[in-house]
C-alpha cells in the first residue's frame, strides 16, 4: 500500500482500486461518494468525491431526513443532486465558501454531476473547490491534491486533455518529490499524463512518459497496458516499427499470461495485424491476422470472441488484398 492510500485510511477517504486499460478511448473512472479510487483507461467514467468528518456528518442527517417511506422509489440521481446543492447553499451561508466542510461539499456536488454525465457543470465546480482547497490547505496538502486528481479526470472526461495534462503534470511533481518514481500513485499519474500528451498531440513528450512509466512500474499487466500506450502514440507519429515491436511484446506477454484465445489476447494480436497492413509489411500483416482469426474460430464461444472474429475476418481479407492475393480476400468476402 502506498503511503497515500495509507494516508487516505487515516483520515476516513478510502475507496477500492480500479484498473483500466492504458489506451482506452476515455479515462475517467466511476467512484463512490466518500471514497477515493485510482484507475488505469476504459470508457467514460466519472471522479471520486473527497470525503471529510463533518460533511459525512451533513450528509448522513440530510439523507436520514429525506428518507423515503418504506416501499416508496429510491431517490434518482437529480434528487440526489438537488440534496447535496441544497447542503451546498447552506454551509456557504453558515461557513462562508472557504470552510473545510464547504469545500467537500462541492467536490461532493461536482462528483454527482461527473456521474450523471453533467461534465461542465462538474468541471466547474470542481475548478471552484481547487481554488478554495488552495487557499485553505495549500497546493501540497493532500485534500488539495484529491481535488485537483478529481478536476484531471473531468477535464479528461469533458474531452479536455491538454487542461488535464496541466494538472497531472502538477500532480506528478509533487508525488515524485514526495514518494518517488516508482510509488504507484506517481507511476498513475505519469501514465495519465502521458494519456492526456497522445490525446493532445504531444507525442514526443507521450513517449517519453510512457517509457519511463514503463520503467518505473511494478504490476505486470499495468506494464502491457503501458507498452499498449506507447505503440498507439508511436503509431501516431508515423514510427510503425516501434509500434509493432511494443504490441509484440504485450501479444507474448499474454500468451504466457492468459493463453492465446483469451479475448484480451486476441484483441492485441488483432491490433499487431492492422499494425503490420499501416506499416506496409503485408505478408506479416496476413501471416498475423490470419493466425488471429484461426484462433478466434476456435474460441468463439464468447459473444465479444465472435465479434472480434469478424473483424478480423474483414482486415484479414484487407489484407490479403494489399497482398494481391485478391482470390483468397474474395473467399472471406
Amino acid at each position: 500500500m502506498s503511503f497515500w492510500r495509507a494516508l487516505l485510511r487515516e483520515t476516513g477517504l478510502t475507496g477500492a482500486t480500479r484498473t483500466r486499460s492504458a489506451d482506452s478511448a476515455s479515462a475517467v473512472p466511476a467512484r463512490e461518494e466518500r471514497s477515493v479510487t485510482r484507475p488505469a483507461e476504459t470508457p467514460v467514467p466519472s471522479p471520486a468525491p473527497v470525503g471529510g468528518g463533518g460533511f459525512e456528518t451533513l450528509s448522513l442527517a440530510e439523507e436520514r431526513s429525506e428518507s423515503t417511506p418504506d416501499g416508496a422509489p429510491a431517490p434518482t440521481s437529480g434528487m440526489r443532486a438537488a440534496s447535496l446543492e441544497r447542503a451546498l447553499r447552506s454551509l456557504v451561508e453558515r461557513l462562508g465558501t472557504e470552510h473545510p466542510d464547504t469545500i467537500t461539499a462541492r467536490n461532493n456536488l461536482a462528483t454527482k454531476y461527473a456521474q450523471m454525465g453533467r461534465r461542465q457543470a462538474a468541471v466547474q465546480q470542481f475548478e471552484l473547490a481547487l481554488s478554495e482547497a488552495v487557499a485553505v490547505f495549500g497546493d501540497e496538502h493532500p485534500r488539495t491534491e484529491i481535488i485537483r486528481e478529481n478536476l484531471a479526470w473531468a477535464y479528461e472526461d469533458a474531452g479536455r486533455p491538454a487542461d488535464a495534462s496541466g494538472q497531472w503534470e502538477l500532480l506528478l511533481r509533487e508525488r515524485e518529490r514526495q514518494f518517488g518514481a516508482s510509488d504507484e500513485d506517481t507511476v498513475e499519474a505519469r501514465m495519465r499524463l502521458a494519456v492526456c500528451y497522445r490525446r493532445s498531440g504531444r507525442l514526443d513528450a507521450a513517449v517519453a512518459h510512457y517509457q519511463q512509466a514503463i520503467e518505473d512500474v511494478a504490476s505486470t499487466e499495468r506494464r502491457e497496458e503501458l507498452r499498449l500506450g506507447l505503440s498507439a502514440a508511436h503509431n501516431m507519429s508515423g514510427r510503425y516499427d516501434e509500434a509493432i515491436n511494443q504490441l509484440r511484446m504485450v501479444l507474448a506477454a499474454r500468451r504466457r499470461r492468459l493463453g492465446k484465445g483469451h479475448l484480451d489476447t486476441l484483441a492485441v494480436h488483432h491490433r499487431l495485424g492492422r499494425a503490420y497492413t499501416q506499416a506496409g509489411r503485408t505478408d506479416e500483416a496476413v501471416e498475423s491476422l490470419r493466425e488471429a482469426y484461426r484462433v478466434a474460430l476456435n474460441s468463439s464461444g464468447d459473444p465479444e470472441v465472435r465479434r472480434l472474429t469478424l473483424r478480423l475476418r474483414r482486415d484479414l481479407a484487407g489484407a490479403y488484398n494489399a497482398a494481391g492475393r485478391h482470390r483468397e480476400a474474395n473467399a472471406l468476402l
